[in-house]
Parts: C-alpha cells; sequence; structure tokens
C-alpha cells in the first residue's frame, strides 16, 4: 500500500512530502491525520532542527480532495473533515517549534495554498502556481487562510484572490510577498536545502522563540509582545548556545549550537 506521506531526515533536516502525486496531493483525512503525526514525530526529535514540507511529482498540493468531500453523509461530518483535517494539518506546521520551509514545486491551490502559508518559509519554483481556489467550486477557503492571506497581503488583495480564485504565477507571489524565493526548477531543492542546513545549524531554543513571538505578534499588543520578548531572552541568557554564539564570535569563527 502507497503512503499517503513520506518522511525522512538527513543530519538534522528532515522532509515531509505529500505523497498522492496521481491526484496532485489532494488532501484527504488519511493524509492528513499521517501528515500531523509525522510532523508531530519531526517536532519530538531533538536530532531534528529544520523541516522540508512538500509534494511528491508535479504539484506541491491541489487543495482538497473534491471526490472525498463529495462522499461526506451530513454536516457534522465535513465540518470535522476540514477542522481535524486540513485546518489540523496547518495548525500543526505553524505550531511546530523547528522552521518550516515549504518547498512549492508544482501548483498550490486552495488548502494547498494556506499550507505553504502556514510554514515559515516559502520557496518555489518559476514553474509554481498559486490560487484561491475555493470559490471556483461554490466554497470557502479553510486550513487558516482567511487569517494568514490579508496579513500578508491586505485586505483588498486577499478579497481579490478569493473572490475570484485566479492562479498567479511564482513570480506574482513574490513581488505580492506571498513567497520568499522564486528559483528555478533545477535550484529548486538545492536553493530549499541550503537554507535548511543553514536554519539546522542555528541556535534551536532561540528559533523556536522567534518563530513563536512573530506568530504571536501578528495579534497581540505591543506590551504584551515586549514582555513575551523579555521572558524568552531571559532564558536563552542562560544557553550554552548562548555561551558559546558570544564564544565563537570573538573568536571569528562559525558557532557550533547544541540545543542546550
Amino acid at each position: 500500500m502507497e503512503e499517503n506521506v513520506l518522511y525522512k531526515t538527513e543530519g538534522a533536516v528532515a522532509t515531509v512530502t505529500l505523497n498522492r502525486p496521481a491526484v496532485m496531493n489532494s488532501l484527504n483525512w488519511d493524509l492528513c491525520r499521517e501528515a500531523v503525526s509525522i510532523l508531530d514525530r519531526a517536532d519530538k526529535d531533538e536530532s531534528v532542527r529544520a523541516v522540508v514540507f512538500t509534494g511528491a511529482g508535479k504539484a506541491f498540493c491541489a487543495g482538497g480532495d473534491l471526490g472525498m468531500l463529495k462522499g461526506l453523509r451530513d454536516a457534522a461530518e465535513r465540518y470535522d473533515c476540514i477542522s481535524m483535517g486540513g485546518g489540523l494539518l496547518a495548525e500543526k506546521l505553524r505550531a511546530l517549534n523547528k522552521p518550516v520551509i515549504a518547498m512549492v514545486n508544482g501548483v498550490a491551490a486552495g488548502a494547498g495554498f494556506n499550507l505553504a502559508l502556514s510554514s515559515d518559509i516559502i520557496i518555489a519554483s518559476v514553474k509554481a502556481r498559486f490560487a484561491q481556489s475555493f470559490s471556483l467550486v461554490g466554497l470557502v477557503p479553510d486550513a487558516g487562510g482567511h487569517y494568514l492571506l490579508p496579513r500578508i497581503v491586505g485586505l483588498a488583495k486577499a478579497k481579490e484572490l478569493m473572490f475570484t480564485g485566479d492562479m498567479i504565477s511564482a513570480e506574482e507571489a513574490l513581488r505580492l510577498g506571498l513567497i520568499n524565493w522564486a528559483v528555478s526548477e533545477d535550484e529548486l531543492a538545492e536553493k530549499t536545502y541550503a537554507l535548511a542546513a543553514r536554519l539546522a545549524a542555528g541556535p534551536p531554543l532561540a528559533l523556536k522563540f522567534i518563530k513563536k513571538a512573530l506568530n504571536r505578534s501578528m495579534d497581540d499588543n505591543w506590551g504584551n509582545v515586549l514582555e513575551a520578548e523579555a521572558a524568552h531572552q531571559a532564558i536563552c541568557l542562560c544557553t550554552e548556545d548562548h555561551q558559546e554564539g558570544v564564544k565563537a564570535f570573538f573568536e571569528k569563527r562559525p558557532p557550533q549550537f547544541k540545543g542546550r
């Protein structure tokens, strides 16, 4: 039986791959549950310090599996499928205590687009395409799209993308600030894993706190953000990683962070 999600580690970098290429890695209940479980495994593995999230074949993720959605029997089942499927997967990516890089190798549509946005950094092939395609099939965005998209592109542009369902290029996504890099198809893996290795070599506790604080800052007020910064900094100042960073700075060499 083919696995819905593939998992591998190389050094301190884990790769989580959605593996339904015949249907453009569209999301069904089994895939979402497996992906959440595997991400939880990566989160708990202290040897893993960065995660690459991608799709098998020519697509990143085409969104929800419409065939599966059509077969849901009642409103309660439909709600559970969305909230405990794509919604839970998006939340897991966002809450992971390690940096997550979405390597977008092709189409990222519907919930697939929003899973990419739930990651921390997005590196896309110039051949990638992005669409909030929900309205084209009479649905509303899910997997956190209503929260994430307007905070990145502004309310007016978010409405345009969600109302029309228009497909945009990687170059346009880069211009709008939706992705970090748009690179050639041949360079995609190389660039992604080079950045993943760089993040994996960073101070794990500090990066975890930076991610949490930045995500929190999307909603919180100035005073609460300052308090969180002070609390996190007090912890980091007591770590061996901080001592190593200072020592390496004065010795003019790269630091060797251990996560302690």
